[in-house]
């Protein structure tokens, strides 16, 4: 691949990568741990993530288990949980936090499955920005000394990477979709 492309390709790379992050974040029926990496604890004044504040396990199929490194911090993580946009209710017995995910209803499943589309498409629009970026890039160069047929031989080798990468989106949407209307 030419060089002068390959940081639109590394752009549109880091958008598919947040894609997947934000698609770890919805809940699909079964606890994930990566609904709490957004999730900021109040430790010694200073925000801090919740993983690097306790030990966090699945140790059922819907049930996320909360271990704050000090006990002092459950009050706090029970807080940052309550306060996030989770929608859980967390529980403790002194030392471990709790959390019970309950089965999704039908109607909160076809929701997420909208907001998953809708990730989906953001993330569509912004690999189709990137190559509008590349193509700019490229009709400038076309003002210098590179060839025309070296510029659509470019412009083409951007459009089959923009197409690539929004197959991908399509293909990771579908994934999610399925995870989540699977009961």
């Amino acid at each position: 691949m030419d060089e002068r492309i390959v940081k639109y390709q590394d752009k549109m790379d880091k958008t598919l990568t947040n894609l997947d992050s934000e698609f770890g974040t919805i809940r699909a029926g079964r606890a994930n741990p990566h609904v709490l990496d957004r999730i900021m604890v109040e430790y010694y004044g200073t925000p801090t993530p919740l993983q690097q504040v306790a030990n966090i396990s699945v140790p059922e199929a819907r049930m996320i288990q909360i271990q704050p490194w000090e006990g002092s911090l459950v009050k706090e993580i029970e807080k940052a949980i309550n306060m996030s946009d989770l929608g859980i209710n967390p529980t403790n017995d002194g030392k471990v936090i709790r959390l019970i995910f309950p089965e999704l209803t039908e109607e909160r499943r076809k929701d997420l499955v909208k907001e998953v589309k809708k990730k989906g498409e953001a993330a569509k629009v912004a690999i189709r920005n990137i190559r509008r970026d590349a193509n700019d890039m490229l009709k400038k160069l076309g003002k210098t000394d590179v060839s025309e047929d070296e510029i659509a031989e470019l412009e083409d080798s951007v459009q089959k990477m923009t197409d690539k990468f929004i197959k991908k989106v399509d293909e990771a949407v579908e994934v999610k979709s399925k995870e989540i209307l699977t009961v």
